[in-house]
């Protein structure tokens, strides 16, 4: 796995802007829309379960649960941004995530946050001296 598969987040040229944080530098948030998420469920794989019980035992990271997760985070994502999307955002504040076992079946991942309709700030004018 090489390291473009250990991350996520967004592409350079996405219509829905997802930060961490309040607001966004050089943005002025016009509209709050509301809250957002993306929720997926994903199931054990039986063959990354033996070999993650294996691993354990030695020691080390386990990468196809790693690549597993952060496939699921991805998905997560790109189902709370379209949430903003559809419902007329251009931008998700406060994005978390959150994870969770679901019924010892699988993990439960869940992207939130406040979906908003962002709007560039302009320079101010200055008028010319006299």
């Amino acid at each position: 796995m090489g390291i473009e598969e250990y991350g996520g987040g967004q592409g350079p040229q996405s219509d829905v802007l997802v930060v961490t944080t309040n607001d966004v530098p050089g943005y002025r948030v016009e509209h709050v829309i509301g809250e957002v998420f993306g929720l997926t469920v994903r199931s054990r794989h039986l063959g990354s379960q033996i070999g993650a019980g294996l691993k354990s035992m030695i020691g080390g990271e386990l990468k196809g649960l790693t690549k597993t997760l952060v496939a699921t985070r991805n998905q997560a994502m790109e189902r709370l941004v379209e949430q903003a999307r559809v419902r007329g955002g251009n931008g998700i504040l406060m994005m978390r995530f959150d994870v969770t076992e679901a019924a010892d079946v699988g993990t439960e991942v869940c992207a939130y946050g406040t979906a908003v309709v962002l709007v560039k700030r302009t320079a101010p004018t200055v008028a010319p001296q006299q």
